[in-house]
């Protein structure tokens, strides 16, 4: 083959999105899987459900704490943004019912004590995902700022009470959502592939922090099927648990950690 031939990778070559995609890391299951995951998380969360649900309140309580606590100090402009932030490092909240549904698996007794106390294969690096994952919300946060200054100027934030109207009844506020949405998403999407599969890896194997997020990315993007259809539907709880001040997440926070679990050993 002459030196014309050959394929040097240059910016002029294009590869199609398959090309992209490793064989060895498609699963080929339908976008059904979600909810059979769903419904797996429900059946671990009926097995002594008390731990869940009372893991559930804690969610709860932490959720309220914080959002009385950016009220209380005047930073309820970023109230919105942190609690979509929330659900990047929600993973990490639900390592005790990745633990609850690791131990039923293999035929344990879960407790309330182990699953508080979690001992990760991984050890320490469980811990260096988490700090990536707040850095991230905390990038989120103060991207959505710079949005709001970018539509908005040095125009003081109107409070919980106006800003609705404000963003709703004004093309200033419709172009923001739209443009907030878009990048938003970006981030949710990513926090999303790099965390999905990384926190339940790290509790059940040794290795290290970028390895297992890099694998949880790899996973995501070689079955996007399934992992679009379980994105929406825990966005579609998130949401129902938002609308309820919360509350919801009592239940639906453990069910979506239980059904995690069953989505990780599923893309094993």
């Amino acid at each position: 083959m002459s030196e014309a031939d050959e394929s040097y990778g240059l910016l002029s070559e294009t590869s199609s999105i398959d090309e992209t995609r490793n064989p060895a890391r498609q699963r080929h299951l339908p976008a059904q899987a979600a909810l059979d995951w769903l419904r797996a998380g429900w059946r671990d969360l009926l097995v002594r459900p008390g731990l869940s649900l009372a893991y559930g309140v804690a969610v709860f309580v932490i959720t309220a704490l914080l959002a009385w606590a950016l009220i209380a100090s005047g930073r309820d402009y970023i109230l919105f943004p942190a609690i979509a932030g929330y659900m990047i490092v929600a993973p990490v909240l639900a390592i005790g019912l990745y633990e609850k549904s690791r131990a039923l698996e293999a035929g344990e007794q879960p407790t309330l004590r182990t699953m508080l106390l979690v001992r990760p294969q991984a050890g320490a690096q469980i811990f260096y995902t988490g700090l990536l994952l707040c850095l991230l919300m905390l990038l989120w946060n103060r991207a959505a700022v710079l949005v709001y200054a970018l539509f908005f100027g040095v125009r003081a934030f109107p409070g919980l009470d106006g800003v609705v109207a404000m963003l709703l009844t004004t093309p200033t506020g419709w172009a923001m959502l739209i443009l907030g949405t878009l990048i938003g998403g970006l981030f949710a999407a990513f926090g999303f592939a790099i965390s999905v599969f990384s926190i339940p890896m790290l509790l059940d194997q040794r290795t290290d922090a970028l390895t297992a997020m890099g694998t949880s990315m790899a996973m995501v993007w070689n079955n996007l099927t399934p992992m679009i259809a379980w994105g929406a539907v825990v966005l579609a709880l998130f949401a129902a648990s938002a609308v309820t001040g919360f509350l919801g997440f009592v239940v639906i926070f453990p069910l979506l950690g239980h059904a995690t679990w069953h989505a990780y050993r599923a893309m094993r």
